[in-house]
């Protein structure tokens, strides 16, 4: 299947103009927003949800929805009625802050996470007021149907395997369910408008200056080789600050595989590894909250000297970096974007400063901020949030 976003199917000038407009209508429709609240509310599936007033106890099945829903609301883990306590989503220092906010949150039932098989009794015995769902979770018609005529009504959202797509629809949706519809959109807009500074700027660029770039997802993890996104989710990212993902050229879906005389051959240009504290006993890439500049450099360092990497063009240049993957399936991917430009054109995004956007979010919309080492260069010293 492949998964695009819109956006990056037509000629850059184009993209440009559709970001705007898609701006321009969001701002137009922000201050009234009587009509939008009162029109029935839609998945991303395109199917009704029903619901009557804001929601106050949810299951959800993704950890990470609590980063969304930090985005709108000051207690993001006070509305929950159960998750699947995947902590490994988050990290374990985010998720002690989560814990520090919300002491109930360690002692809520437990759901089947969207990586399992859906657990339609476990969701049913939390009574919840909504079911948010992920996209990817495998979740039937029949099984939402059960949850339905049991009065647990169903939403299906996603921050990860079609994001431009599916973001900003997933938080709008979140924030008229929660009553925090405002919140969404002030965040909504502040994303659109960081987005069209790249959309801009890869407008700009010469058509054929499109750098190779390898993304191996969850590098080192099991000491295998290679993680990648293919036509969707990172590779989407990639495609829009004007790079080419290796890995859409082989992977015809969101995520796949990759064998390691692929990707030497290809000897692309830009290396990105993804990874985080789930990697840590893998000795993988890790980086994230808890997490020292040093100790990311070590990590990424470690993983670009296997075998077969360090000849890589991008390693031996200089051109190897590493981010967070909890950063990158939320809404906070603004960030990761912004980063892959400046990898990707150093040149043409010189004054485009993720660490600043970050602490912008952190500032204005977090309600757990995100502090910690979350990206890092190969040679250049680690860029990290500022702390307040």
């Amino acid at each position: 299947m492949r998964l695009h976003h819109p956006i990056l199917a037509v000629a850059p000038a184009l993209a440009v103009a559709m970001l705007l407009s898609g701006c321009q209508r969001q701002e137009a429709e922000a201050p009234g927003q009587a009509a939008t609240s009162n029109a029935a509310l839609t998945d991303v599936r395109g199917r009704t949800v029903n619901v009557t007033g804001p929601v106050h106890r949810i299951a959800i099945d993704d950890s990470r929805y609590l980063v969304a829903l930090g985005l709108i609301h000051p207690q993001p883990a006070s509305l929950l009625a159960a998750w699947p306590q995947d902590v490994n989503r988050l990290g374990e220092e985010t998720y002690a802050q989560f814990l520090q906010q919300t002491p109930g949150l360690a002692e809520l039932p437990k759901v089947s996470s969207s990586a399992a098989a859906f657990d339609l009794e476990s969701v049913l015995a939390a009574r919840p007021d909504l079911a948010l769902l992920s996209l990817e979770s495998g979740v039937t018609d029949a099984q939402i149907a059960q949850l339905e005529a049991a009065g647990i009504p169903v939403a299906i959202v996603d921050f990860f395997v079609q994001p431009f797509e599916n973001l900003e629809k997933s938080l709008l949706l979140l924030g008229r369910l929660t009553g925090r519809e405002e919140q969404a959109r002030a965040f909504v807009a502040f994303r659109n408008e960081h987005m069209r500074r790249i959309a801009e700027g890869v407008a700009a660029l010469p058509a054929a200056d499109r750098p190779t770039v390898f993304v191996e997802a969850h590098a080192g993890m099991n000491g295998d080789c290679c993680n990648s996104p293919g036509k969707g989710n990172i590779g989407d990212y990639i495609a829009f600050v004007g790079g080419h993902n290796i890995g859409s050229d082989v992977i015809d879906q969101s995520f796949g595989k990759m064998n390691l005389e692929y990707v030497i051959s290809r000897d692309p240009a830009v290396y990105i590894a993804t990874g985080g504290p789930h990697l840590a006993k893998a000795n993988g890439l890790v980086l994230g909250g808890g997490y020292t500049p040093d100790q990311a450099r070590a990590a990424l360092a470690r993983v670009t000297a296997r075998p077969g990497f360090a000849g890589l063009s991008a390693v031996r240049s200089g051109h190897a970096h590493g981010f967070s993957h909890q950063l990158i399936n939320s809404p906070l991917d603004i960030v990761a974007i912004e980063a892959f430009a400046k990898w990707i054109h150093p040149d043409a995004f010189a004054d485009v400063d993720p660490a600043a956007t970050l602490e912008a979010i952190n500032t204005r919309f977090l309600a757990v901020p995100y502090r910690g080492t979350w990206w890092i260069d190969q040679q250049t010293p680690a860029t990290t949030a500022s702390a307040r």
